[in-house]
């Protein structure tokens, strides 16, 4: 499915999530850039007004350069969250400055592997009337399911005390309702890489089993009947009726890694569920030479958006 440049519709809001595999660059150390200008061209293309950003590898040389030209690139405006000794890859937020003003800015650390990159946004118009947005930018530990757990109970954090947030990246672990997922979780006995099977499993009860914990952690029904988050492929599939909305987002290329899974995610609080559109996945033949992620759009109503983040005076 390949993203197609919609008209200019004042109507919605476009929030797109993507891992652009070392920021389209060969490697951690620059060169080719090719692939990085044809993943503006593709971004371009979703004409978005939040774009939640994985892996901006070097984007922070050169006084930030390469941040700020893919914010112009796509007539956005760029935060991102620093990079670590342990991983260059930082994430970041782009989004629309005709629409949103930045409120705050945040950086969230946890156990030294990505920083949440957490900026904080007011809709333009009636900036004193009108609540927060949260926005975070993450990446999951690729290699380690406590560091995940952890990270995922920081951005809890985010959706609680009444806020209004939007979530979303490459969570490296699997949806916990597996009963209504359309991708199955991996056949470990299938996977050929046993460093994934190491980074991606977690004891059980009955043996090693699928890494779940950060979903459940993020959006499953607490005992007294609440949720933190809302996950935004399963409300599209569920409540809005889109099986497309529970499509595989990676891995795009690797074959040793068994099938591919739905690991990446955009969350939102409950406030703003009603006011989703819609949820696609897009993996067509540019996506796929860009990254090995798939990226995925949520579309909401502008008119209902606006309405959550104006609380009645």
């Amino acid at each position: 499915m390949s993203p197609v440049e919609p008209a200019l519709d004042p109507e919605v809001i476009r929030i797109v999530c993507w891992n652009v595999e070392h920021n389209g660059l060969s490697g951690h150390t620059g060169g080719d850039t090719r692939r990085r200008h044809l993943a503006h061209e593709v971004l371009r293309a979703c004409r978005p007004h939040i774009v939640l950003r994985q892996e901006l590898t070097l984007a922070h040389l050169d006084g930030k350069r390469p941040l700020y030209q893919e914010g112009k690139a796509l007539g956005l405006s760029a935060v991102m969250a620093p990079g670590t000794p342990e991983s260059p890859n930082p994430t970041g937020v782009l989004f629309d400055p005709a629409l949103f003003a930045l409120y705050a800015e945040y950086t969230h650390v946890t156990n030294g592997w990505h920083p949440i990159c957490n900026p904080v946004l007011t809709l333009r118009g009636d900036t004193e009337a009108t609540k927060p947005l949260s926005l975070a930018s993450f990446h999951l530990c690729s290699y380690d399911p406590a560091t995940r757990e952890t990270e995922a109970k920081r951005l809890v954090t985010l959706g609680g005390q009444k806020r209004t947030a939007v979530i979303g990246g490459d969570c490296n672990s699997y949806p916990h309702r597996t009963s209504d997922e359309e991708v199955p979780l991996p056949d470990w006995t299938k996977v050929k890489d046993p460093a994934h099977f190491e980074h991606r499993t977690i004891r059980t009860p009955v043996g090693r089993g699928s890494d779940t914990i950060p979903d459940e952690v993020l959006a499953s029904t607490k005992p007294g009947g609440g949720r933190i988050f809302v996950e935004l492929g399963h409300h599209a599939a569920t409540e809005l009726g889109q099986s497309g909305a529970l499509e595989a987002t990676a891995s795009l290329r690797r074959t040793d890694q068994g099938r591919r899974s739905r690991i990446d995610r955009m969350y939102c609080t409950p406030d703003l569920a009603p006011a989703l559109m819609s949820l696609e996945v897009y993996a067509d033949d540019a996506i796929a030479e860009v990254s090995d992620h798939a990226l995925v759009i949520a579309t909401f109503d502008r008119t209902a958006f606006r309405r959550v983040l104006t609380p009645a005076r």
